[in-house]
């Protein structure tokens, strides 16, 4: 599950804004707003929340789950290439 944060970070590691995540994910920007907020992608539709997985990872984000034995620090993001 992705979690606020990690689209929140995922986006800083691109230097994208919200609104050009929004154009690559073919989402409104409302919609990223609220997915970054407090209430997280957990209460978006999930084909959005993918739209919003699947271009982040098109263009180089591989997400950190939380129990991937790779991390103890919870749940992130990297960039391909990065400590892999």
């Amino acid at each position: 599950m992705l979690t606020a944060n990690q689209l929140r970070a995922a986006r800083g590691l691109l230097d994208w804004s919200q609104g050009r995540l929004a154009e690559a994910a073919g989402l409104s920007l409302p919609t990223i707003k609220r997915m970054e907020g407090d209430k997280g992608p957990g209460k978006s539709a999930a084909e959005n929340v993918e739209a919003v997985r699947r271009a982040l990872q098109s263009a180089g984000v591989t997400f950190i789950g939380q129990d991937e034995p790779s991390t103890s620090g919870g749940p992130g993001v990297r960039l391909k290439g990065e400590a892999e």
